[in-house]
Order: structure tokens, then C-alpha cells, then sequence
């Protein structure tokens, strides 16, 4: 692995305070490409003296284009989601990005002046589902970006969500027990990472029951039907989560408790 990643998995391994399990898990996981597409903003450069991240993980799966409109409607309400934040009182603080299940990083962390917006040409829905490969190198990247501030002195809180149309189909480095290792650590032994799950329904995937097995917090998951109007109160809901969470640490705290917020 690179200097980089592998000194801030170091650090993790060090100072956050996971379990063992997860600590063997991360210094296994080479997701140096990864992390080198997202890291984007310095943290000298980085204009707040506390950081809210948020990572975005959008399921492009060739099946989403299956039920007509579902593309777009990820897209547009990808989209409401940074507008949204953009509103929000706490836009100079928020560092977002946004990452897909087979094309990688759609955008490293940024300011949200500088977000980028899905389109027809850079969301093209193809490819499998490698839920929790995936998920665990989108952890594991919230962890690093997060050992990374911590270490310029910058408080950091991060909330991720998963969003994906059905179960694991891909996977070959990671389960679903070793996804449910860092959500659990992340979320129980810290009070500075939320990690959520949506679904959209393809009309036979338990979603409850495959978040589960990921460790997602029960109040924390969601299902939506495979329609555009269902896709994009989804998105909203979390874009008011994340504005309430990214608010203050109290905030924070009191939406990780809570959950979803309502639409």
C-alpha cells in the first residue's frame, strides 16, 4: 500500500479505538486506489476548524436501469441531496464524497461549491453489486479521511450511507460479518460516525435482513419502492438528516440516536 493509506490505517489501528477483529480486518484491506481517487481536499486547505463528512455509496448495478426511471430518478435525487446541503447552515463544514459499486469515485471529497452533479455521463447504471466489498472500502476510507483531519487537529464527524437496489452479488474480499465488524465499532464504540443503508425494492431482497447482517443500525435502514417518486423521498430524508446531524455535535448525537429523519 502506499505511505499514505497504510501510515493513516496505522493510525486507525492506533488511536480509534476499534476491536481487534476490526483492526486485523483494515490492515488486510488494500484499498490504496481507493482512497488515493477520494482523499481530495487537504487539510490545509480545508477553511473550518470542524469537519463533517459524508460519503455517498450509489449502487450502479446494470438492474437499476430495469425499471423505467429509476436512472434518473437516482439521479435527480443524488442531486436534491447536494442542493439541500448546500442550503444548509453548516455548508462551509461539510466535505462530501461520492463513490459507485463498479465505475469507483464519482467525486473525492470536496466543498460543496465544488460538488460534483450526477448526469447521463457519469451515472450509467452497469455491472454487478459488490455490496459488501464495497461498503467495507467506503468504511475503511471514512476512517482514514477521518485519522487523517483528526491528526491536522480538525474535529471530525462522518455520516455514511449505503444506497443499493439488491443483495450482495460480486463480493470476493469481504462478508457481510465483516462489514457488520466496523458498523458496529464505528457506530457503538464512537460517537462520531453514523453509518445508513437504503434499498430499492426489486421485489425480492429483505433488506431489513441484509442490513442486519451488515451491522446497520435498525433505525438507521430503509426501504423504498422502485419508483421515482419513492427513490427521491428517500434521498430527501437523508439530506435532512444530514443537515440536522451537521449542525453541532450535540445534533449529531442526538440524530445518531434517532435516525432517519422525516421527509
Amino acid at each position: 500500500m502506499p505511505t499514505q493509506v497504510a501510515n493513516l490505517t496505522k493510525t486507525i489501528i492506533a488511536e480509534a479505538g476499534l476491536s481487534v477483529v476490526a483492526n486485523t480486518l483494515l490492515k488486510g484491506n488494500d484499498m490504496a486506489a481507493t482512497f488515493d481517487a477520494a482523499v481530495g481536499m487537504p487539510t490545509d486547505l480545508f477553511p473550518c476548524t470542524e469537519s463533517m463528512l459524508v460519503l455517498m455509496g450509489i449502487d450502479d448495478s446494470s438492474s437499476i436501469r430495469f425499471v423505467q426511471g429509476n436512472t434518473e430518478a437516482v439521479r435527480d435525487g443524488y442531486n436534491l441531496v447536494l442542493d439541500a446541503l448546500k442550503e444548509s447552515k453548516a455548508d462551509e463544514s461539510i466535505l462530501i464524497t461520492t463513490s459507485c459499486f463498479n465505475t469507483g469515485v464519482l467525486m473525492p471529497f470536496s466543498l460543496l461549491p465544488d460538488a460534483v452533479r450526477m448526469t447521463p455521463q457519469n451515472y450509467n447504471p452497469r455491472g454487478g453489486t459488490p455490496l459488501f466489498d464495497f461498503t467495507f472500502d467506503l468504511l475503511h476510507t471514512a476512517l482514514a479521511k477521518t485519522a487523517e483531519y483528526e491528526a491536522a487537529s480538525i474535529p471530525v464527524r462522518t455520516i455514511t450511507v449505503i444506497i443499493t437496489d439488491g443483495a450482495d452479488c460480486g463480493s470476493t474480499r469481504h462478508t457481510a460479518a465483516d462489514v457488520a465488524v466496523l458498523v458496529r465499532d464505528m457506530c457503538l464504540k464512537s460517537e462520531k460516525h453514523i453509518v445508513c443503508a437504503i434499498g430499492i425494492s426489486d421485489g425480492e431482497t429483505d433488506f431489513d435482513d441484509v442490513f442486519e447482517q451488515m451491522g446497520i443500525p435498525a433505525q438507521w435502514r430503509r426501504t423504498a419502492t422502485a419508483t421515482a417518486s419513492d427513490i427521491r423521498s428517500v434521498f430527501e430524508v437523508f439530506s435532512k438528516s444530514v443537515v440536522r446531524a451537521s449542525q453541532c455535535a450535540t445534533s449529531f448525537s442526538q440524530t445518531a440516536a434517532g435516525g432517519f429523519a422525516t421527509p
